[in-house]
């Protein structure tokens, strides 16, 4: 038996472990656009493993190819997932299966959530590399607040389907993250003009590539920015809308300043005693008025 002397034979042990292979199922995360973002970790696991299942496997033997790594791939999608989950069944259990998606973090708005289930269900060792997302960088680079926020998946089809995800937007009023396909992008802008006009938004564009671009402004001038600073809406986009302003409290009560009103009412005209007040106070235009109109009635 080896004599243990220290940490560096901790980082050794880590080591070896980390080249063999284990069996069931590991989630890699893979690069949004600069291959450079892959972790040695997930080369490494990758390597090791017996078979990876992927999205598209034209799209990941280019970066397998890239990485100089030659494995076995599965299609996985949503069509299928039933079916490849059959065939799998059993190697899950006696070998190391790799899970990935075209770009970023699987499971975010791609398949694998029955694959996981599966293995959960049966016992079967789950792990994850963490790695490349495109949420969280988006969310860092938009200069909207990000203590708490709501992805809300891919911004949908149809107008209904639309009408329906803004209103679910609105109810939820925290920073809103969602992805947008290119072809969706203007459509997207337009709605963002007329209800969220006063929101702040934040659109990226190829994060982490050469042509990696952040649009910001407000909802109601994001879409002239967009066709000022970019001629065309190819590549793949991350939006994200602030949460709606929360209205300040009105710290002075009007039954406190009715006197005052009624002064002023003597002097002035309604209008300009609506607008002396609201300024001294802050209370709403709407409110000192009806206070002011019912005064004057008395």
């Amino acid at each position: 038996m080896e004599k243990f002397t220290g940490v560096h034979e901790t980082i050794n042990i880590k080591s070896k472990l980390m080249n063999k292979n284990i069996t069931g199922l590991q989630i890699v995360s893979t690069p949004i656009g600069n291959l450079n973002d892959i972790s040695q970790r997930a080369v490494e696991t990758i390597k090791n493993c017996d078979l990876v299942v992927c999205e598209n496997p034209n799209h990941s033997l280019k970066l397998l190819n890239k990485l100089g790594i030659k494995k076995k791939l599965i299609a996985l999608h949503d069509h299928n997932e039933k079916n490849i989950i059959n065939k799998l069944s059993k190697d899950l259990k006696i070998k190391s299966i790799v899970l990935i998606s075209d770009a970023g973090s699987p499971l975010i708005s791609d398949p694998g959530f029955k694959l996981v289930q599966f293995c959960i269900k049966n016992k079967i060792d789950i792990t994850t590399v963490p790695g490349a997302n495109a949420i969280i960088p988006a969310l860092q680079l938009s200069g909207i607040p990000i203590n708490e926020f709501y992805f809300a998946g891919f911004f949908p089809k149809t107008k209904n389907q639309i009408d329906s995800f803004f209103n679910n937007v609105e109810s939820v009023n925290k920073t809103t993250v969602f992805f947008v396909s290119s072809h969706k992008v203007k459509l997207c802008t337009e709605y963002l003009g007329k209800k969220f006009k006063d929101r702040q938004i934040s659109i990226c564009k190829e994060l982490t590539k050469l042509n990696e671009k952040v649009f910001r402004g407000l909802g109601s001038e994001i879409l002239q920015k967009l066709i000022t600073e970019n001629s065309n809406f190819k590549g793949e986009f991350v939006f994200i809308i602030s949460a709606k302003a929360s209205k300040k409290p009105e710290v002075f009560d009007l039954k406190d300043y009715k006197t005052e009103i009624k002064k002023l009412l003597t002097k002035f005209s309604l209008t300009d005693v609506v607008e002396i007040v609201h300024k001294l106070t802050g209370i709403t235009k709407n409110k000192i008025y009806k206070c002011a109109l019912e005064l004057k009635r008395e």
